[in-house]
């Protein structure tokens, strides 16, 4: 397949190009996802926009108000992070079962979110740490909150000439811990069959629930918070009785499709298996 493949050196210049050829052009960063997508003729653009030479979109800070992470910055980086290690180790954990070294190396986060994919690996943590969207257009910034982010398969909210810049993410709380955890056939070279990330909040002191997201993944057309097994915890003292009614009612909630991977029977089962676990490995911690 033939297509025009340009190369902005800024995020004027790349917005200016994605509003002229709107609808014809697909942004590339690392390429992970699109040039598959290329080459099994699942997309055919008339325009690649390569975004990988724009300046000052691959940083890791975290400041007062929270923590941002460009859209270049690759999956290995956020697995690797010093600092994520120790305040967001979620992310971490995440980014790590995403594909081989080779993949994380290239793919950046950005990718991984504009392809909105339901399997994709870093979105349920983010969203379950209420992480924010900074998106920008010709008409200035907006910001978005990343569970509002997508869709639906393929599908995030972007509009004509806009482009994800940056995710940002308000300090975790304290006693708050969180972990992601997925299924797939042969690991994190492959895609999710199903992920849960559970972010869970105690009262200090206690077994006590005060606040908990369960994010599903691989399990609907985009990811989704578990809102009604959610309810089935907070505010309560968690036991085993009480941690098996939240991951039958988050299966019941989970809308999967049977396809080449699972039937939805089995992911269904593998939402109650992983939300048990991810709830009991996160107040463990």
């Amino acid at each position: 397949m033939r297509f025009q493949y340009l190369e902005p050196t800024s995020i004027e210049e790349a917005m200016s190009i994605l509003s002229e050829y709107d609808g014809k052009a697909k942004v590339i960063a690392g390429g992970t996802d699109l040039l598959v997508q290329i080459r099994n003729k699942t997309i055919r653009p008339e325009y690649l926009v390569d975004i990988g030479r724009i300046p000052k979109l691959d940083y890791i800070k975290e400041e007062n108000d929270g923590l941002r992470i460009g859209t270049l910055t690759t999956i290995r980086a956020l697995e690797k992070s010093a600092e994520l290690h120790q305040r967001y180790p979620v992310i971490s954990q995440a980014a790590g079962q995403l594909g081989s070294v080779a993949i994380r190396n290239m793919g950046t986060l950005g990718g991984n979110l504009c392809n909105a994919a339901p399997s994709a690996e870093t979105a349920p943590a983010l969203i379950g740490l209420s992480a924010r969207a900074k998106i920008v257009s010709p008409d200035g910034e907006r910001v978005v909150p990343l569970e509002n982010f997508f869709v639906g398969p393929g599908e995030a909210v972007l509009k004509k000439g806009e482009l994800l810049v940056e995710i940002q993410i308000s300090p975790m709380p304290p006693d708050t811990k969180a972990v992601y955890l997925k299924h797939a056939i042969r690991g994190s070279i492959d895609l999710a069959i199903v992920g849960v990330a559970a972010i869970v909040t105690l009262e200090p002191g206690s077994n006590v629930c005060k606040d908990i997201k369960l994010v599903l993944g691989a399990v609907a057309p985009t990811p989704m918070r578990a809102r009604q097994a959610e309810e089935i915890i907070r505010g309560k003292k968690i036991d085993d009785a009480l941690i098996d009614k939240c991951a039958q009612v988050a299966a019941d909630e989970s809308r999967p499709i049977t396809d080449v991977r699972a039937s939805q029977w089995y992911r269904k089962e593998m939402v109650k298996v992983l939300t048990r676990q991810a709830i009991k490995e996160a107040i463990a911690k």
